[in-house]
């Protein structure tokens, strides 16, 4: 299998810098951090990529049974990792893939040396001391709608998920980037993401840990944010002034600073 085509693998930056990976979450593809990149590549070597059923990846390598459990999406970390052969490279993960980094830093140690987790959530669905920010219902309600119409799904939840009303060019643009997901792919992706309970994961990571949460945001609230950061002990939680699930598109400027103050703080 040819990984870099199977992934859309895509490096751009300094060469001889250090490494760091950027993940796309639910829906989306590597385009999501074009606000990103060019804040990077001064000075590191950065690594894009889209999950098998996103973006550019190679649809044909797309399987439901392993891609209905996080671990397959953690795996398409770790083969990019291993087929670039990187060794301490800083793993960023938006949203889900924050959490699929979480499993990809425990399976290779050796590949990823840090962890950024952008708006994470290791479970969206409240329970006894714990606010994930939906009830059970409200994910049956929201997977329903989903798979009976995901195009109408799509144009609707898209500008609540990234927020910011007065700029509706966000919220069209995330439309646009789900629209373009296959549906079936796309049922299968969102049960993984808003069914999975990955918070037992969190203890088994030692890597350097940063947290951005949003100031505010409806599918990962504060509650989440602080929860990631207690159950990582050393991590660095940063509120960033941003609306919405995207911050990487909504507050690029107040992202691209905090990313670039925790990889200095690595050296």
């Amino acid at each position: 299998m040819d990984i870099r085509r199977r992934n859309n693998i895509q490096i751009t930056g300094r060469p001889d810098g250090p490494t760091v990976v950027l993940a796309h979450g639910f829906g989306c593809d590597q385009n999501m951090w074009r606000l990103t990149v060019p804040a990077l590549e001064a000075d590191h070597r950065v690594v894009l990529f889209d999950y098998v059923g996103s973006g550019g990846s190679d649809l044909s390598a797309w399987e439901e049974t392993r891609y209905s459990a996080l671990s397959g999406y953690a795996q398409d970390v770790v083969d990019v990792c291993e087929e670039l052969d990187l060794r301490h490279a800083v793993f960023v993960g938006h949203s889900v893939s924050a959490m699929a980094g979480v499993l990809a830093a425990h399976a290779a140690p050796e590949r990823i040396g840090a962890l950024v987790m952008v708006a994470p959530s290791p479970c969206y669905i409240d329970s006894d001391g714990y606010r994930g920010g939906f009830s059970a219902e409200d994910i049956d309600e929201l997977l329903a709608s989903l798979e009976s119409n995901y195009l109408g799904w799509s144009a609707t939840m898209a500008p609540v998920i990234m927020g910011n009303p007065e700029r509706p060019e966000l919220g069209e643009e995330l439309t646009n980037s789900f629209c373009a997901t296959d549906p079936d792919i796309a049922r299968v992706f969102a049960r993984t993401t808003f069914l999975t309970d990955s918070r037992d994961d969190l203890k088994t990571v030692t890597a350097p840990t940063l947290v951005l949460e949003c100031a505010q945001d409806v599918i990962a609230p504060r509650e989440v944010g602080a929860y990631v950061h207690a159950a990582i002990p050393g991590s660095t939680l940063v509120t960033l002034p941003a609306t919405g699930h995207c911050p990487q598109l909504s507050a690029p400027e107040a992202t691209n600073t905090a990313i670039l103050d925790f990889l200095r703080s690595l050296r």
